[in-house]
């Protein structure tokens, strides 16, 4: 993408979300966008912060508000310890590793929809966290695997140039929009905790992790 600059199609696609939508938040300036002539368009890096902003922020409770337990959305042979260098290569291992849930439908559109998405903007949210997330028809119901990287994934683009080492992947249903939204929140709110970062990245199996991903 040249210079950076988005087009209401490719915002709309990142976001999961309809063009009109974008096009809607633009004009009452609820997203950062600018226009050229008559053309609404968006920098790379102001709606990485806008999602991370928006990731970080409290979720409003309501009647639709679900509690997140991470027992019923992660197991522990969906937490794997990742040995490659690269985010491609990390991606693809976590992919398929949580295509073996019995809620993924399509291992290979989990795959590529996953590749697909951070091709066009990076889900890494700072402090050496990624969290790859996707809506799909395929999916049955909201679920989540973990990589734990032995190395440092330099090619992130984290947007505070730390490489990132934990993975986060999400994959929901295309109408748990709320739950989705939830679950990123949640954990974007819990590993923003050094302790709990640190203690990850110290795990020397799933179980460990497990316990302390689910520890309340």
């Amino acid at each position: 993408m040249e210079d950076d600059i988005l087009t209401i199609e490719e915002v709309a696609k990142y976001l999961r979300v309809s063009d009109r939508t974008v096009y809607d938040w633009a004009q009452k300036g609820e997203i950062p966008a600018g226009k050229i002539g008559t053309v609404w368009r968006f920098k790379k890096s102001k709606i990485e912060k806008w999602v991370n902003d928006k990731l970080s922020a409290p979720v409003k409770s309501n009647q639709s508000s679900q509690k997140i337990v991470v027992r019923n959305i992660l197991s522990p042979d969906r937490i794997i310890f990742i040995p490659h260098s690269t985010k491609r290569d990390a991606l693809t291992a976590l992919a398929q590793n949580l295509g073996t849930a019995p809620q993924i439908k399509n291992k290979s559109e989990l795959t590529s929809e996953i590749l697909k998405r951070e091709e066009l903007m990076s889900t890494a949210i700072g402090r050496a966290i990624a969290i790859p997330h996707v809506r799909l028809a395929s999916v049955t119901d909201l679920v989540v695997s973990v990589g734990i990287c032995q190395n440092d994934l330099i090619d992130f683009q984290s947007i505070d140039d730390v490489p990132v080492r934990l993975l986060i992947m999400i994959a929901a249903a295309k109408e748990q929009h709320q739950y989705y939204l939830q679950t990123l929140s949640f954990f974007t709110s819990k590993l923003k905790q050094k302790e709990i970062r640190t203690a990850l990245l110290s795990s020397e199996n799933p179980t460990d992790a497990y316990k302390i991903l689910t520890a309340e």
